[in-house]
């Protein structure tokens, strides 16, 4: 799949619908689904860049993403919604039977999770989950690579949040012999849950998705979406009129 550098990342010229069909189809994928903040830390923390430019996927989330790699390629690229490439793969696979295991943060939501799934989609394949205590990336795959090299899935969602979940596939899968398909998920699992309230479509395509998940939670987003989206536009900037 071909790539273009964004800030520091090899981001994905890549689509909803060819994410969906290579998990469904093939194995052995990491996919990290990339926003601005995501490139940002990038920029800024050697390891995090060197993580995710390991991964087969780089989607470009977020509207400031999709609209920095539609301007270096001179292409049109839609943000690839980590929610719709959830439910889309999930829905695709029902008919040939994809196997699906969840990694999530919280045990009372990834429950609730699958079993709204379940509602939405009777014949979806679950292998299982697993709702680890807190702890670091590598201590997560020092306890627990065993068990999952073990599992017998297509797909492996984590939801740890960023980027300590895109550290620990990175870290995990350069232990572990797997087939399965690995994707960092953030948020999805509350939103399927439903604990969290998703932008409405109108509102995402706007490129003001970030607004609401901000008045949601300011405490926690705020650095992420008032500092380091005004970031993303200042390295974007240098990237294009100093080629650095």
């Amino acid at each position: 799949m071909k790539t273009t550098k964004v800030l520091q990342t090899n981001i994905s010229e890549t689509d909803i619908n060819q994410v969906s069909e290579i998990l469904n189809s093939s194995t052995k994928n990491r996919v990290a689904i990339c926003n601005a903040n995501t490139l940002v830390r990038s920029v800024r923390n050697t390891g995090i860049r060197n993580s995710i430019n390991n991964f087969t996927i780089k989607a470009p989330d977020g509207f400031p993403v999709a609209k920095a790699l539609s301007f270096l390629t001179k292409q049109k690229f839609s943000r690839v919604d980590g929610y719709k490439v959830f439910l889309q793969t999930i829905e695709n696979g029902l008919d040939q039977g994809t196997k699906h295991y969840f990694f999530g943060n919280n045990d009372e939501i990834t429950q609730l999770m699958i079993d709204q799934l379940i509602e939405r989609f009777p014949n979806v394949q679950i292998t299982g989950y697993l709702c680890p205590k807190f702890m670091s990336a590598n201590e997560l795959v020092d306890k627990y690579k065993d068990e999952i090299e073990s599992i017998n899935t297509d797909v492996i969602w984590v939801s740890l949040g960023f980027p300590k979940q895109e550290l620990f596939i990175d870290a995990l899968c350069n232990e572990i012999d797997t087939t399965a398909n690995f994707v960092g998920i953030g948020a999805v699992f509350e939103w399927v849950a439903g604990t969290k309230k998703k932008a409405p479509e109108w509102v995402a395509n706007l490129g003001f998705e970030w607004l609401l998940r901000l008045l949601q939670d300011p405490k926690r987003l705020y650095k992420r979406y008032l500092i380091d989206n005004t970031l993303f536009i200042l390295y974007f900037l240098r990237q294009v009129f100093f080629r650095r």
